[in-house]
């Protein structure tokens, strides 16, 4: 027989980096972030370092700077980001496509870790593991100092779903996908379990990136969107991703509601036709309570869902179509504006600004 080698269990392969990787630091509501250099960091077996290329700000990291949602301080926030494989733990680790990873792979990954094995992964909700990991939720210190996207680096830990991406792609319409248009996809295909698409009605509230990526994915599939928002530049801006032209022209009560903004949960459920779905996706913040009307949801055989984040086949599906059919709708246009790291407290206080873009962007290095 041959000999087996192993590895001593918390093997770790040490990597340097010079110049070292930077990390901004949240340290609390109203504190300016700190600035950390990372000189070096040691990769467990499945690990992989990616060099950020562009991360954007997602509305939780502007609720958990403003302490609208409590946060395990000191932490690294952001998790939507797009960067490149340069260095591996000594196991290396293997994209969705089953090919594994090599230095220099252009890479999204997923927001949450998993073990893969426990009662909830192996039903199918990788993202609510019983030993979950978050990048931008988890404090520093325990899996290492570059743990969210806010950063140079970040160390994705085994567990974590990786997806190369196309070199075409613009790095605008990347960076979101692990976030905004991944929960897009998953909510749409889980819509699709309760409703075939081709001709559906389909109503959405909110016109944020979760909401205009949910028009553009559903109206791929055959879908005659509405989009409704407040605000009328974003609702008139829906249009450009599938949306019918103003909030009224389905004429019908429609069979899906997507409710993506987390403030018009009574009208999506008041809204939706007999037999029809209401995804929750938007409720994702602290929030008023919504009274149900109980006999109302059961005489008109109303379905409802909740939707978090997404699973690791929903991020590659997610991809997928920014890839191909996504390419005809504007998300390189997302990103409205690119700041530097280094100025992350002003990012987010313009994020959080009346009239902001849909997504801020930031970049290392500069």
């Amino acid at each position: 027989m041959g000999t087996m080698l192993t590895r001593p269990p918390g093997h770790r392969r040490d990597v340097t980096l010079r110049p070292a990787a930077t990390a901004m630091v949240f340290i609390g509501e109203g504190q300016p972030h700190e600035t950390i250099a990372v000189p070096g960091v040691a990769l467990a077996d499945g690990d992989v370092l990616v060099a950020v290329e562009l991360s954007t700000i997602c509305d939780s990291d502007v609720h958990t700077a403003q302490a609208h949602r409590p946060a395990p301080v000191p932490l690294v926030l952001g998790h939507e980001s797009v960067g490149r494989v340069i260095a591996l733990g000594d196991a290396g680790a293997t994209a969705t496509d089953g090919v594994p990873l090599r230095i220099g792979d252009r890479v999204v990954w997923s927001i949450t870790v998993s073990c893969r094995s426990c009662d909830r992964c192996l039903c199918g909700m990788p993202q609510k593991c019983r030993t979950l990991g978050t990048y931008g939720r988890d404090r520093i210190g325990v899996h290492g100092e570059l743990t969210g996207a806010f950063g140079s680096h970040v160390q994705l830990r085994e567990g974590t779903t990786i997806v190369r991406v196309p070199e075409t792609l613009p790095a605008s319409v990347l960076a979101p996908a692990s976030c905004a248009t991944a929960t897009a996809w998953a909510a749409v295909a889980r819509a699709r379990r309760h409703r075939d698409l081709e001709g559906a009605q389909v109503r959405i509230h909110g016109a944020g990136l979760v909401g205009l990526s949910a028009a553009a994915i559903a109206a791929e599939h055959g879908a005659q969107v509405e989009v409704l928002d407040p605000d009328d530049a974003r609702r008139a801006r829906s249009q450009e991703f599938g949306a019918v032209a103003t909030a009224d022209a389905l004429g019908a009560e429609p069979d899906i509601v997507i409710e993506s903004s987390g403030h018009a949960v009574a009208a999506a459920l008041d809204g939706v036709a007999v037999g029809g779905i209401v995804v929750l996706v938007g409720s994702v913040f602290p929030a008023d309570r919504v009274p149900l009307d109980a006999e109302s949801i059961v005489r008109r055989l109303v379905t409802i869902a909740g939707v978090h984040n997404s699973t690791g086949a929903e991020l590659a599906e997610a991809v997928a179509f920014l890839a191909g059919r996504g390419r005809a709708y504007p998300f390189a246009d997302a990103v409205g504006a690119v700041r530097p790291l280094a100025a992350i407290d002003e990012a987010l206080a313009e994020a959080s600004a009346p009239g902001a873009p849909l997504r801020m962007g930031l970049l290392p290095g500069r």
